[in-house]
Order: structure tokens, then sequence, then C-alpha cells
């Protein structure tokens, strides 16, 4: 991949559009509950306000308003909550098109997807946008993966870089694809095969394991034939899980905690895979699997964990993934955490200061894992072979 970043940028006195991804919980009350995400984009506005930026456009979209306005929707607390992070006032204008933009050194538009324009990836609305910058940064690498106009359409009509953020996921994903240090492991947790068989897919050429868990480990049993009780399977995808048991480098566990309801304090009880009663749910791997899974990790050179091992949001049934996330925090392996659950659980957990890079972006980081173009990546990359050749 050959994109810009900001050191290929002269921002001297620029105006500076900047796609930033600030879709925040909110609290009842409407103010910002988690500023994860806001805290993230800092280093980017900062670094373009220490070059001499004139003015910094910032535009995200905050929620599913669907084309129209929602109150509750709009992006004043989350223009508040920055301007607190920043010790700047940040301006907020009443929509993200056809306003006049003020003085203010920071501007935040409104939200984005108030306009069903943005997510049709509109040229006209995109030329809008790209109005109020002389040059753009994408520092939203959670919405790469969507063709929308912000992401997509003003890439094309403006110079466009690569924000630190989107830098850094790139660079560190990139590189761990392209040339891993051997042996390389892959975690592959979550709800449905479905979910990531492209993934696994694409992995599979390059891994030299891949383990299983989450609730998907129960379509793979079935297809081995084992009884799975109330488990969760996808009867439809067993031909496929088949087909992926064939390859060596697939891994799936030998026990798994059962519980007789699908309730956080239900009993749970660890079983081996032959074991499974007729009434049990799976809701975990097990304590043999999970030290299975542990020595294989202490050996790997490179990690990428994609999906939790089972229900860790119920503290009975966290401790496949608590294990998996311990065991890469203290590994010396690269290790990649893929985004969305996965991230949630190491941070919840305490381990993500301990692994090399947690994803920002779930959606984009699956996109990424399963090999796919980014529209947004695609647009900087043609940005930048524009530029080189003017």
């Amino acid at each position: 991949m050959e994109f810009l970043t900001l050191d290929d940028l002269d921002l001297a006195n620029k105006r500076v559009l900047v796609r930033v991804d600030f879709n925040v919980p909110l609290t009842d009350d409407g103010e910002v509950a988690n500023d994860k995400r806001i805290r993230a984009a800092l280093p980017t506005i900062r670094t373009i306000l220490e070059r001499g930026a004139k003015q910094v456009v910032l535009c995200s979209h905050l929620g599913k308003p669907k084309g129209k306005v929602v109150d509750s929707l709009r992006m004043d607390p989350v223009a508040i909550c920055l301007g607190n992070l920043l010790g700047i006032a940040v301006a907020k204008v009443h929509d993200c098109i056809a306003v006049d933009i003020p003085h203010d050194r920071i501007i935040m538009l409104e939200n984005l997807r108030f306009h069903v324009e943005e997510k049709g990836n509109d040229d006209a609305f995109a030329a809008k946008l790209a109005a109020y910058g002389d040059v753009y940064v994408n520092d939203a690498f959670g919405t790469c993966h969507r063709a929308h106009a912000s992401v997509d359409a003003v890439a094309r009509l403006l110079p466009a870089a690569a924000g630190l953020l989107v830098q850094k996921e790139l660079d560190v994903m990139g590189a761990a694809l392209a040339v891993p240090e051997h042996p390389f492991v892959a975690i592959m947790g979550g709800v449905k095969v479905s979910d990531k068989i492209e993934v696994i897919r694409n992995l599979l050429g390059k891994v030299d394991r891949i383990l299983i868990g989450g609730a998907m480990m129960y379509t793979f049993l079935r297809a081995q034939g084992k009884t799975t009780g109330r488990s969760l399977v996808e009867v439809d995808k067993l031909d496929l899980a088949r087909e992926l048991l064939a390859d060596p480098k697939i891994t799936i566990p030998v026990d798994t905690t059962v519980a007789a309801d699908m309730e956080p304090e239900a009993t749970a009880r660890e079983v081996d895979v032959d074991s499974i009663g007729e009434t049990d749910i799976g809701l975990d791997i097990g304590p043999k699997t999970m030290e299975l899974y542990e020595s294989i990790i202490a050996d790997a050179r490179t990690v990428v964990w994609n999906g939790p091992m089972g229900r860790f949001e119920w503290e009975r049934f966290a401790n496949g993934t608590r294990s998996v996330a311990r065991a890469i925090a203290g590994s010396e392996a690269v290790s990649i955490i893929g985004g969305g659950d996965s991230a949630a659980a190491i941070e919840g957990m305490g381990f993500a200061d301990d692994v090399t890079h947690v994803s920002t972006g779930g959606g984009a980081s699956m996109s990424f894992l399963e090999g796919r173009v980014l529209p947004g990546i695609a647009a900087l990359e043609e940005s930048a072979r524009r530029m080189k050749s003017c």
C-alpha cells in the first residue's frame, strides 16, 4: 500500500478537512459516555495544529439516524468533550453542508448521516464537504471499509493523506500479514462460522495455526458428528466446517464449559467435547483447551485475535477469553487484536497495554483480515498516485 501521511502534506496556513470516528456512546443525559475514540484522534488533530494549519474542520457520523435529523444524535456533546480534552474551544455548526463556517481554529460539523447522501457516496454531497478544506485527512479507520462520501468520494477531490491513527493501523496490520514472523497463530472466536469464513480462508495461506473458539466452535464439533446439546449451531454451515477441518492448521477445542440455562448466573460445568449432554448449552472453552491454546500462543511470534472464546460478558463464562487475553499479553509475539468484542475484552480485562496493537475498527479490521480492498484506503492510494504524477 502506498498512501500519503501527514508528513507528505504542507499544512501551513491550510484548511484541513479531517474525517474522524467520533461514533461514541452517549448517556441518557446526552453526554459522552466513553471518550476513547475521541482521545484516539487527538494526536492527529494536535499534529495538524502544530504544523500551522489555519483551520481544522472535523466530520463524523454518530449513531444511526438513517438520513434524518435526530436531535439526540447531534454532535454537540462530542464537540464539548473534544474541546475539554484539547483545552481549546471547538465550534459546532448546525449542519455538515451548506453552512457558513466560522473563523474558529477547530470546527465540528453536524452528524454526517443526517444526510442520506453520505452513505450513498454522493459526489455532489462530497463536493460540498470538500469545499471546507484545502487538504483532506482520513483518521477514521473504523469507517474505511465503507464507500461513503466522507471516506471515499471526498478523498478523490482533495490532496488526501492518512491520519496518524489510520497510518498505525495499516502499518502494523499490513506488516504482520505481509511479512509475519513465524510461528504465526490466528485465534478466531465469536458467534458464527459464516461471519469469519473469509478471514479464516485468507489467513490459512499465511498462518501456522488457527485456534477456534466462541459459539462457532459448536458448528465445528457438530460437523465432526459430536453431540452439541442446545448450543448454537449453524446447521447450514456444517459442510463448510468439514471442509475447513480438513486443513490440519485448524485447531478446535477439546473441552467446553456448559450450562443448563442461557443465564449469567447459570451453574457452569466443564465437560470434554465428547460428553456434551443433550440439554447442555455451550458458553465457553474448557480448561484443557485453555491450557492447549496458552501453550501454542506462548511459542508464537505473531498473533492475530478476532472474536471472544465465550460469553465473556458473563463472568462465569469469561475464563476462556481471559485466558487467551492473558496469554497474548504475556507472549513476546507481535500481537494484533482485531477490534470489536476482542478489543472490548482485552481492554476490559486490563491487558490492552501489553499487546502490540488493538485495532480501532471492528468491521474495518475484519475486512482487512479478509484481504478485501477497503474503499477509504483505496481512495488514499489513488490520491497518492495522482499527486505523485503531478
